[in-house]
């Protein structure tokens, strides 16, 4: 059994940390913007897509781009390594990056830039365009996409969708992140599993011989993160949607998500998952040998190696109708800011278009390319992550409704908990929060102008 240096422990203990801080602190981004951003046209988006049009290239004096962004994790020494080398290209423009934990970053990013403090160019996921292009914090960036000549077919499957608010583009797609099912090795190996479950019938194999190998809980089942996440991927796998696209109202209590749910449930009633998990100890007790089996974001990739645990990681079990896996996208964007300026609008974009097309080696950060390019060269298929490469087409992401980042904490996500728990029956839990979902949706409709 491999155990964890301590040194390990404590740099996974701060990421868990920062991430239920993100967490803690989602439902006050929406809060934020609406108090914080009253500049532009307000509620409801801006035209304002910079000053003149984008030829492709940047032509005018030297000056210096203010970039945000949210990489304090492994991620990191990637993205700087690309943003200098950015700089070593570029004559007329230097990046300044400002790396912010992401649950600082989406609270302060609206109230900075109506001040004219904010950075010119960032990186934001993509479930956060909506909410600022509504409040006008981000405007489109459309003509990057055309400069670059970039349409939807050369991306990852359904992520470039969401990218578009209102009929205008937000954000140019990085990279995609999405769950995966890690393995240890070893345990298997003593088991006698030779492969990594594909459906739920090897999956349940796999957790009874572990069992029988000594492992009593093999596959834990969180009641908080990333719980949710893995609902929202069973949930699509049963047929399920979790909530409308025009933003009218909440799914997810439907059959498919009583059925994700019921399943996550069954997990502990079957003895493979002790009875409370808190948020991220799933992963903790997989870093430290003490469960099999996790499911759990490919930006745990690095961390993993860094712990030195022989693990084994592949897509997501089959456990619905079809293949499925939540998944989120890191997207550069451009702000109402920059977009005042003609030099720093267009420079913003030349980096854009610099970064997306650089986006392969993005893979040192555990992350998948987005662009189709991107994942057919080496940096890419000789990464750990490119074990996943058939399930980048059943990738899933949320619908661009502004506000959603604020209900989801506050109904989707307690409607897990309390059936994980064991609090209330999964039908009760799905069927209030769903309710409450669709009321906070008909506000935000109000709010957004949706």
């Amino acid at each position: 059994m491999n155990h964890t240096p301590r040194s390990a422990e404590l740099s996974s203990v701060a990421t868990v940390f920062t991430r239920r801080r993100f967490l803690s602190l989602s439902a006050l981004t929406t809060a934020a913007l609406v108090t914080g951003c009253g500049g532009g046209q307000g509620v409801g988006g801006t035209d304002k897509e910079g000053v003149g049009g984008f030829s492709g290239k940047y032509e005018g004096p030297a000056l210096t781009l203010a970039y945000w962004n949210g990489f304090t994790g492994g991620d990191g020494p990637a993205m700087s390594a690309l943003v200098d080398s950015f700089n070593s290209a570029e004559k007329n423009i230097t990046v300044k990056p400002n790396t912010i934990e992401w649950a600082d970053f989406y609270q302060r990013l609206p109230a900075a830039v109506q001040a004219n403090k904010g950075p010119d160019v960032g990186a934001m996921h993509l479930d956060q365009l909506a909410t600022n292009a509504a409040r006008s914090v981000i405007v489109p960036v459309d003509d990057v996409a055309e400069a670059l000549g970039l349409q939807e077919s050369d991306f990852a499957k359904s992520v470039w969708g969401p990218g578009i608010y209102q009929g205008k583009r937000y954000g140019i797609p990085l990279d995609v992140h999405c769950l995966a099912m890690y393995y240890n090795k070893d345990h298997f190996s003593k088991a006698g599993i030779d492969a990594a479950p594909t459906d739920a019938a090897s999956l349940e194999d796999a957790c009874k011989k572990l069992q029988q190998a000594g492992f009593d809980t093999p596959f834990w089942m969180p009641n908080q993160w990333p719980g949710h996440l893995m609902f929202l991927s069973l949930l699509w796998q049963f047929g399920g949607e979790p909530y409308a696209e025009d933003g009218s109202a909440a799914t997810f209590g439907s059959e498919a998500g009583v059925k994700a749910l019921t399943w996550m449930t069954d997990q502990i009633k079957s003895g493979y998952s002790p009875a409370n998990v808190d948020i991220d100890a799933q992963y903790l007790a997989f870093k430290n040998g003490k469960n099999s089996i996790t499911w759990d974001g490919i930006w745990q990739i690095n961390d993993l190696e860094a712990a030195g645990i022989n693990y084994g990681i592949a897509a997501l079990p089959t456990i619905g109708d079809e293949p499925a896996s939540w998944a989120n996208s890191h997207n550069f964007f451009l702000t109402s800011q920059a977009a005042d300026d003609k030099d720093r609008s267009d420079a913003s974009k030349v980096f854009i278009g610099w970064m997306s097309e650089q986006s392969s080696k993005w893979s040192k950060a555990g992350m998948i390319p987005a662009r189709n390019s991107a994942r057919e060269e080496s940096a890419y298929t000789d990464s750990v992550q490119y074990a996943l490469k058939d399930q980048v087409d059943h990738l899933h992401f949320l619908p661009p409704v502004p506000g959603l980042g604020d209900v989801q904490p506050q109904t989707l996500e307690v409607a897990v908990n309390e059936a994980v728990l064991d609090q209330k029956s999964v039908e009760e839990a799905l069927s209030k929060a769903q309710s409450n979902a669709t009321q906070l949706m008909k506000d935000n409709l109000e709010k957004f102008g949706g």
